[in-house]
């Protein structure tokens, strides 16, 4: 039984302020999800590598007994969460008013389903480590929906089509979709340097890892990587740059980024995979964020959900500056 002195859990100040034992009843809008991905929504602030201990150490039960990580919840079961004290407070962080208000413009469509946003460059899907909001908490302070989840992620850096579900049916469907490679996604890049020839498939397994910094980084490993393809169709070409059409036929983490890299020609400003000098000419030339939108979204049919098509023009910020290079 966990204690608040335990080695495994933050120490719990006395008093009345100290966390307590919860226990929660999975509901329908829970039933079916990971029960890391639904301790790690209720325990906001609390870092994933602590999240992960809890379950580890057996501080997390349901109904009773011991769940690894990737236990998937049933409605009607009760999760017992230890005590635990967060870095943040209990209630959620919400944006400012005008993230809130830059995310309403940027709504490109939404149904009974679905909502989905063009996502700003700079602004994270979600908030984490030293993130105090993302997409998903901006929307959900808009205070409209009683479910609100993220059903893919995109970088903090692309801009684009960022698909959120109103509802678990729905978010299985899409992350089905996505997992067994029957959705369709396409990002422009603006690749430095001119990719000569027509369309090339790059087909190089990633595998990620920490630096020193924490910071993520990927990079091709053909023995211990994951299975990676994605094509590169070039659109123009211009004297220190080539704009292309990229098609990912899986979803793996920095896959573009790297993948490019791996032609030779890294995305223009993207300043983990690509050098300083080999960037310099596109940043002299007004650029000032990374250069990969996602431009389009596609979800097959699917039992009671139709197909689903979606779209997001490539930004003025981004139109602009390929003005600047013609």
């Amino acid at each position: 039984m966990a204690s608040s002195s335990s080695s495994t859990a933050p120490p719990a100040e006395a008093g009345a302020g100290a966390p307590k034992v919860r226990k929660v009843t999975v509901t329908a809008a829970d039933a079916g999800q990971r029960i890391d991905n639904f301790l790690l929504k209720r325990l906001s602030g609390v870092p994933r590598s602590h999240v992960y201990r809890l379950l580890r150490s057996g501080q997390v039960r349901v109904d009773g007994g011991r769940a690894k990580p990737e236990r998937k919840l049933a409605l009607g079961e009760e999760v017992r969460i230890p005590p635990v004290r967060t870095a943040s407070r209990d209630e959620p962080v919400r944006a400012p008013d005008a993230v809130l208000n830059k995310l309403r413009e940027a709504v490109v469509y939404e149904d009974a389903d679905y909502l989905a946003l063009c996502k700003p460059a700079g602004l994270a899907a979600h908030g984490g480590t030293g993130v105090a909001y993302g997409v998903i908490e901006a929307a959900r302070g808009w205070g409209k929906y009683e479910f609100l989840e993220l059903a893919h992620r995109l970088d903090r850096d692309t801009s684009g089509v960022l698909l959120l579900a109103k509802s678990r049916p729905a978010l299985l469907r899409a992350q089905s979709a996505l997992r067994e490679g029957l959705a369709r996604k396409r990002y422009f890049a603006l690749l430095v340097g001119r990719l000569q020839g027509g369309a090339r498939d790059v087909d190089a397994a990633l595998v990620k890892s920490r630096l020193g910094s924490g910071e993520r980084f990927v990079q091709v490993d053909e023995e211990d990587g994951k299975p990676s393809r994605s094509r590169f169709t070039p659109v123009t070409h211009y004297r220190d740059a080539t704009l292309c059409e990229v098609e990912i036929f899986s979803g793996r983490t920095h896959q573009i980024r790297v993948h490019a890299l791996a032609l030779g020609h890294p995305v223009a400003g993207d300043r983990k995979y690509g050098t300083r000098e080999e960037q310099k000419t596109l940043r002299d030339k007004g650029l000032r964020r990374m250069f990969l939108h996602s431009h389009f979204l596609e979800l097959p049919a699917a039992g009671d959900f139709r197909k689903l098509t979606l779209s997001a023009p490539m930004t003025d910020e981004l139109r602009e500056f390929l003005d600047k290079l013609r």
